[in-house]
């Protein structure tokens, strides 16, 4: 049996070039990052403008409140791939106590109390200041212009906005202000600024500073310490609806923000096929895609091909088993990396995949004699849903509160976005951008959190905080339980390839859970497959949903597995028939996957973007 061929046809070109590339989940962004590289700028110079743009023009994917993870190498050395991290931790006062206090046995998807300390701002600052070439002012200059000056919005933001205009107007006054116009969503398309956003941003560039470091340095200090800190602290001690249906003050603090700087790291690595897939450590999902890896890399071709029933079968299979040592194991602690990532737990993981579904939740004992780590209370959508609950499943996961259904056209392919409950609950999704130089830098990031459904918007700021916490329990004992200082395990999950000591692709997607999932695809077929990185994105994709998901309600589908129905009836049909409870989303619902590449041989470098929903692209020469 060999591979499956792709298909001639492909959405878009692969872009190829040997000066720049970009690719963003946003053409703004794209657009602003790419005019940084045509001005001189590096990747890094390039990535931030394009983050910040992102910020003011998908504003329901992420937010200057929220959080991001990137990985990058340096031309400098270019087999040295870094972690950037900026996922803050939980608030000094967000003890699994208080929490308990207030009536909650989970920790709420939306509303103050779901909040870690924002941690985007800071860690994009870090990568400007300490690769980037260019001063903050011209950085910033593209995300001031759209904020001050107006952005036409998207559909997609109009649309999550009238998710949650009820939410807006009777609980989160602050939002509807901002928000709404005369009582409604702006019309898709209309100009819309953000005044308080662009006075925030003046406010880090007038920070001060005797040089280009000190410049930026001055404005992580005032964003740690200045109008943002002191107007959240203000702000969040009011009560306010959270998507539990109570009703609960926030416990950040200025001081909080404060004691937060983001850092970078060294990469978690794998090799694959001889190349080094890179990722975040265990405070993130990153190293469960590695751990898939390990354990599909010895077996036969066929047996990596998402386009057959058997190989979908034991991908699927093998991402449940890294799934749930995800959550067994993972979280801002002393993960044994060592023992999940080596070959001979690959083995002992790859001997339980049959020739069925499994239906268990079955982590691995990675502790040595400790046994497996505890896990969280398993809950099913049934065992959470209320009345009036919406049925079916949205892209990333199903509701328990009725979701508001996001209206389709003949412009968009229904499903490519997630729906947004009324309450503001919102399965996952957020923005990605990759940029690679023509002298070799390349950085991919996944900017998320602080989604304007997240929680009520802060009047002096423009922006409202995230919803991270959500992804910590409440019960004792877990991996990622609850704790002041620490981080929430993350699902941000950029990826950095190399080969041969220099970095080839640069990948990463929204999604949620799904995205080391949809990254997968991507890997398997282009490594494996030959595929372009167009073609790969272009694929129908698949993704398991037989672990508990990390957000709120936390819930899991046992043999669960959402479809792309481009896949075919026959592959769906041999699916079930191995007991997978098979989903169908449509033919173009799943993975929103962008990248960059870079032959060193030949200096070519390559973008793709991802054709669902019409919003992401790519760009370069």
């Amino acid at each position: 049996m060999t591979y499956t061929a792709p298909p001639a046809f492909t959405t878009r070109p692969d872009l190829r070039g040997t000066f720049g590339m970009t690719a963003s989940t946003h053409w703004l962004a794209t657009a602003s990052a790419q005019s940084v590289l045509e001005r001189g700028g590096n990747a890094f110079d390039a990535a931030v403008a394009g983050a910040f743009v992102l910020h003011v023009v998908e504003p329901h994917l992420n937010g200057p409140g929220g959080d991001m993870t990137g990985v990058f190498a340096t031309a400098d050395e270019p087999g040295r791939p870094v972690v950037l991290m900026g996922q803050g931790p939980a608030p000094a006062e967000a003890t699994v106590e208080h929490y308990r206090a207030e009536g909650l046995d989970l920790v709420p998807g939306s509303g103050a109390l779901a909040a870690a300390v924002p941690g985007a701002v800071d860690a994009w600052l870090l990568l400007l200041r300490d690769h980037g070439t260019w001063e903050l002012a011209d950085v910033l200059a593209y995300a001031i212009g759209y904020a001050r000056d107006g952005h036409p919005i998207t559909a997609r933001v109009t649309e999550t906005i009238g998710a949650v205009a009820e939410l807006f107007v009777e609980h989160w006054p602050s939002s509807a202000d901002r928000w709404l116009v005369d009582g409604a969503p702006p019309a898709p398309g209309a100009m819309v600024t953000n005044e308080a956003y662009a006075r925030v941003l003046d406010g880090l560039v007038a920070a001060g500073g005797a040089d280009r470091r000190g410049r930026i340095d001055a404005a992580r200090t005032e964003w740690a310490e200045g109008l943002v800190a002191t107007s959240i602290d203000a702000f969040v001690r009011t009560p306010h609806r959270h998507s539990t249906g109570g009703e609960h003050a926030g416990v950040i603090r200025a001081s909080d923000l404060a004691a937060f700087r983001a850092s970078t790291e060294e990469a978690t690595t794998v090799e694959f096929r001889g190349h080094v897939v890179a990722k975040t450590g265990a405070w993130g999902q990153g190293p469960a895609l590695l751990q898939v890896l390990a354990m599909l890399d010895p077996l036969p071709d066929e047996l990596l091909d998402p386009s057959t029933v058997q190989g979908a079968h034991t991908i699927v299979e093998a991402l449940k088993l890294a799934m749930a040592d995800r959550e067994a194991w993972y979280g801002d602690r002393d993960v044994p990396l060592d023992r999940l990532l080596s070959a001979e737990y690959a083995a002992e993981r790859r001997a339980l995949i049959g020739s069925t579904a499994s239906h268990e939740l079955r982590p691995g004992e990675a502790g040595g004699a400790g046994g497996a780590g505890r896990l969280p209370r398993l809950r099913t959508d049934d065992e959470v849903a209320g009345p009036g609950a919406g049925v079916g499943e949205p892209t990333v996961g199903s509701f328990s509160a009725a979701p508001v259904a996001v209206p389709t056209d003949d412009a968009r392919q229904p499903g490519a976005e997630p729906d947004v409950a009324p309450t503001g609950e919102t399965r996952g999704d957020t923005c990605h951008i990759d940029v690679v130089d023509r002298w070799g830098n390349v950085v991919s990031a996944t900017p998320s959190g602080g989604w304007l459904q997240s929680s009520p918007t802060v009047p002096e700021l423009g922006f409202c905080l995230g919803s991270r916490l959500q992804m910590s329990w409440l019960e004792e004992g877990t991996a990622s339980t609850l704790e002041p200082g620490r981080r929430p395990r993350t699902t941000l999950t950029p990826t950095l390839v190399l080969r041969d000591g220099q970095p080839v692709v640069a990948l990463g997607s929204p999604g949620g859970d799904q995205q080391d999932q949809w990254q997968l695809l991507y890997l398997l077929r282009t490594i494996v497959g030959g595929w372009t990185p167009q073609q790969a994105v272009d694929a129908p994709a698949l993704h398991t949903t037989s672990f508990p998901g990390s957000f709120w309600p936390r819930t899991w589908t046992p043999g669960g597995v959402v479809v792309e129905d481009r896949l075919g009836d026959e592959l769906i049909a041999g699916l079930e028939a191995r007991g997978h409870v098979v989903t169908r989303s449509g033919d173009w619902s799943l993975g929103r996957l962008s990248s960059v590449t870079r032959d060193p041989e030949t200096g070519v470098l390559g973008a793709a973007a991802n054709p669902r929903g019409a919003q992401a692209y790519a760009a370069g020469r």
